[in-house]
């Protein structure tokens, strides 16, 4: 109640004054108005993209409506579902066992190639003619000169950008990891000459250099890179005596390595682009690669297990979160925690897993 015992008007009015005033700086101080938005805006390998949430390349994305219905649902870009080099390849050589022509082998090679090229910028097309944000080609590949001709195509086609996927497990007792980093620039070196639009690199966890790799990837041009592509994970069915795949969804659990090389490189390679994959299920997920120092993060798992609708509440998580810190935008805390920035760098290297255990009571 406002005390009402006062000796004169003018009293009265000085005292309500300063009442409202100080009532007015309360609520502007404890509740966010309409007029306070969270800017969600983020730069990722030169495009400009609304907020940090990309839909990962898979059969999510392998259609213009999927990809219509997921910028509806919050997506802030769209990977197009990767053309696999070995799959084409697999396609073409199943055909020839078809033939008693040797002379059709490369017809059929070609033929095979041309009509899932063709397929694929389609895809471009159709989504770009649909979607207002980035549409994101994909090639899956190994070798250095399958793909240079099909990236110009994808670029004159309406991509906004290329990742190229790079996966090759080697098996090869003789083949040392300086090849396959060469392996790496070789293709990005090439693919480099005929596009104008970003390249970003999705590459696996497996390289002793995670750091190195990348900044060599950044040396010769690349404007981001992906942390971490999840590869066929197979398994052992000990009833039926079979190899059989294994989990195809990833699991928050798979976060760790995420988290620890993404501020590792944040925090050692400044002037790329990274976006973090594989692990990332939740808020809490998101908001823990973007303090890493990643500029995106890549969705996938999540959208299969839980539907489109869950980009809209990560994206709610993320800004009830933001709220409480009183972060406007992304960029006061993006990083905050990298590698470079932490109190304790340490924390994030190997040696820290013995300590680990040393301080652990069983």
């Amino acid at each position: 109640m406002i005390n009402s015992n006062f000796h004169t008007k003018k009293q009265k009015s000085v005292f309500l004054k300063s009442f409202y005033a100080k009532s007015t700086l309360y609520l502007q101080d404890n509740y966010q108005t309409e007029d306070a938005m969270i800017q969600f805006e983020t730069n990722y390998a030169g495009l400009t993209l609304k907020n940090p949430f990309i839909i990962g390349s898979s059969g999510l994305t392998n259609s213009a409506k999927k990809n219509k219905e997921l910028e509806d649902a919050g997506a802030g870009a769209v990977v197009l579902k990767s053309l696999f080099e070995e799959q084409i390849e697999n396609q073409g050589n199943a055909l020839m066992h078809t033939t008693d022509f040797p002379e059709a082998a490369d017809y059929i090679r070609s033929y095979v190639k041309a009509n899932r090229i063709e397929e694929y910028l389609s895809l471009i097309k159709e989504s770009k003619a649909l979607c207002t944000i980035p549409v994101i080609a994909s090639i899956n590949c190994y070798k250095a000169n399958a793909w240079v001709e099909f990236a110009g195509q994808m670029e004159e086609a309406g991509a906004d950008a290329l990742e190229l996927n790079i996966f090759y497990l080697c098996t090869d007792p003789n083949t040392s990891a300086n090849e396959m980093y060469d392996l790496y620039i070789s293709i990005l070196k090439k693919v480099k000459k005929h596009v104008s639009i970003p390249i970003i690199l999705k590459i696996g966890k497996s390289f002793s250099n995670i750091p190195g790799l990348v900044n060599q990837i950044k040396l010769h041009e690349a404007q981001g890179v992906v942390l971490f592509n999840r590869y066929y994970r197979p398994d052992i069915d000990i009833r039926k005596m079979q190899i059989v795949s294994g989990h195809v969804f990833s699991t928050s659990s798979e976060l760790s390595d995420t988290l620890r090389w993404t501020a590792l490189v944040a925090g050692s390679i400044p002037g790329i682009s990274i976006s973090s994959s594989c692990g990332i299920h939740n808020r809490e997920d998101v908001i823990k690669c973007l303090l890493a120092g990643a500029d995106t993060v890549q969705l996938c798992s999540t959208i299969y297990k839980n539907g489109r609708d869950v980009i809209a509440q990560i994206r709610e998580g993320v800004e009830n979160w933001m709220n409480m810190q009183k972060y406007e935008s992304i960029s006061e805390f993006r990083g905050k925690l990298s590698f470079s920035n932490v109190e304790d760098p340490s924390l994030y290297e190997r040696s820290q897993f013995m300590k680990y255990f040393s301080d652990h009571k069983a």
